[in-house]
């Protein structure tokens, strides 16, 4: 099948990062004839720069999302832009509430602007679980990107095609829980866990942008994709991490202990993937659910294999943690 970026010209904001620099190596992969990579990330920049040398079609431009003039001029020329430029730390949220709000939300809002200023064709939002019944900033801020895509859909100011979807947890980005474990794990321990009931959903960087692509092919407008994910015990995903890596340091796993900190600010003891109400309108694939526009009538003919689930609440209230045998299975391209 062709892929939808062949001949396509592609702006990643916050392209430096972990699944920005997927999104890069997707498109250049998948035929796109141009790619602009925006980011604020003076030394990212530099060195993704010399990672891609020789690769004429790469474009990288340092801009601040927060700035609607960067933004503007990053989106001339543009068919698709993927949205993944956020601050994403909850802690750092939390402290740092205003700051949150100006690059998630007031960021979000110039790109959709300079996407209708620009005739941009469609703008792919990436968003989180946290975003589900939010109790933080992380989760609050991301929500109100999703509403600023379904909403602006609505307002059809242009023919614009806005979407968002729905990540977990990232196995392996930058600044994520695995690589934070694994150096603990290097020094000796301890291992930091704020509480032994903490569950998370996981997705790999591939999936991560397959599902940002399949968004982009079966997006109407106003939708929000997600993924459907193993959930995990955190503390599951410890005691495998220290059977699979503490030998590699010349630790025996028994030495590398877990210390339990207490939950911080703004985190939950379980994410969720869809709201109450969201279950009741969504649709869903073998492989992820569709979150149609609500301003929208919901039509599952709208979008291909699609179809009304049966008895979701009942699903998520049974869904079990995997195993550990499953995690380390899940782990293994990594380790």
């Amino acid at each position: 099948m062709t892929s939808l970026l062949r001949r396509k010209t592609i702006l990643v904001t916050g392209g430096t990062g972990s699944i920005g620099q997927e999104l890069v190596k997707r498109s250049l992969s998948d035929g796109a004839t141009f790619v602009r990579v925006l980011s604020n990330d003076e030394n990212g920049l530099y060195e993704m720069e010399l990672d891609f040398k020789k690769k004429k079609n790469v474009e990288f431009v340092m801009g601040d999302i927060k700035n609607f003039d960067s933004v503007n001029s990053a989106s001339k020329n543009i068919d698709i832009i993927f949205h993944t430029a956020a601050l994403k730390h909850v802690d750092r949220c939390e402290l740092f509430p205003f700051e949150a709000v100006t690059t998630n939300i007031i960021g979000t809002n110039n790109v959709v602007n300079a996407a209708i200023n620009q005739k941009v064709k469609q703008v792919v939002n990436i968003s989180t679980d946290k975003a589900v019944n939010p109790i933080g900033v992380l989760g609050a801020t991301k929500l109100l990107t999703e509403k600023i895509m379904s909403t602006e859909a609505f307002r059809n100011r242009s023919n614009t095609i806005f979407s968002s979807v729905r990540f977990g947890n990232v196995l392996n980005t930058r600044g994520s829980i695995i690589p934070r474990i694994e150096k603990q794990i290097m020094e000796g321990g301890p291992i930091t866990l704020t509480d032994t009931r903490m569950k998370r959903f996981f997705m790999t960087k591939t999936e991560s942008v397959n599902l940002i692509l399949k968004a982009a092919e079966y997006a109407k407008g106003g939708e929000t994709f997600i993924l459907k994910m193993p959930i995990l015990l955190l503390k599951d995903l410890f005691d495998v991490m220290k059977d699979t890596i503490a030998p590699k340091y010349g630790f025996k796993p028994s030495q590398i202990k877990i210390k339990v900190t207490g939950i911080r600010p703004g985190e939950k003891i379980v994410e969720y993937l869809l709201t109450s109400f969201e279950m009741e309108h969504v649709l869903e694939t073998d492989n992820f659910f569709i979150m149609p526009s609500m301003f929208k009538s919901i039509n599952s003919k709208n979008y291909s294999k699609a179809k009304k689930p049966k008895n979701l609440k009942e699903v998520f209230k049974n869904q079990k943690a995997i195993s550990k045998n499953d995690i380390k299975n899940m782990l293994k391209n990594h380790y």
